[in-house]
């Protein structure tokens, strides 16, 4: 009876013996699967916490046109000639040939110049704006009167308003008025005559070259008075050497 006992007492030893590394090795058997799963989740996780990096575009746009205060209605000329200064008669569409031989005249814009619309549809009297500054090679900003728009009354003085150029030959003979206050919609196409400077005529006149600057390549004509003596000059000469 006693040997049963111990034998029984030695079996259950062994079988705690053997049961432990089992256990043993359950846990770490399921510790490892448990990293596995946490490594399986870290490397599909990962893509979706990585953010797609977001690029902000910066716009640089000038200053919204804005609406000066005149002291009440005024149109385009009587308002030129008081920010400039200029003694140009008649009305818009005039100041380009009165101007001749007093102010010098191009197609070069130029702070300070006044740009003179050519008389077309829907504005048969012309129109002339004072340029506040040059932006690029074909835009500038304009002040101007009477020029009406969206939200912009008759008579009214608008300041920096924008005007591109929109010639095929990039000569500013063309252009488009920035309608309103809306820095991004353009107007008709205007015909212009070019800038009359505020400074004496030399004689010559700015156009532009093909290189996209501007040079002195045209002189004015000569007066009627010139030009019929040099022809009279020229017959007696001529009468001379057949003599």
């Amino acid at each position: 009876m006693r040997v049963t006992s111990t034998a029984l007492a030695v079996a259950v030893l062994m079988g705690a013996v053997c049961v432990a590394p089992t256990m043993a090795e359950a846990t770490t058997a399921r510790g490892t699967r448990d990293s596995v799963k946490q490594q399986r989740v870290t490397v599909v996780a990962s893509p979706s916490r990585s953010a797609k990096p977001q690029v902000t575009k910066q716009v640089v746009r000038n200053a919204a046109p804005r609406i000066a205060d005149f002291g009440g209605s005024i149109s385009c000329v009587p308002y030129v000639r008081s920010v400039t200064g200029m003694e140009i008669t008649g009305n818009a569409h005039l100041w380009w040939a009165n101007a001749a031989g007093a102010y010098a005249r191009g197609q070069r814009p130029e702070r300070g110049a006044v740009m003179s619309f050519r008389s077309s549809g829907g504005m048969r009297l012309g129109h002339v704006a004072v340029v506040s500054k040059v932006v690029s090679a074909r835009e500038v900003l304009i002040d101007h009167a009477n020029w009406e728009g969206p939200g912009i009354r008759k008579g009214t003085v608008m300041r920096g308003v924008s005007v591109v150029d929109v010639s095929d030959r990039n000569d500013w003979s063309a252009v488009r008025v920035q309608v309103g206050r809306d820095d991004d919609a353009y107007g008709r196409v205007y015909p212009i005559n070019g800038f009359i400077y505020n400074r004496p005529d030399n004689g010559r006149m700015m156009t532009a070259s093909n290189g996209g600057g501007f040079e002195e390549v045209a002189e004015a004509p000569a007066s009627p008075h010139q030009a019929h003596l040099a022809n009279v000059v020229g017959d007696l000469n001529l009468g001379s050497a057949r003599r």
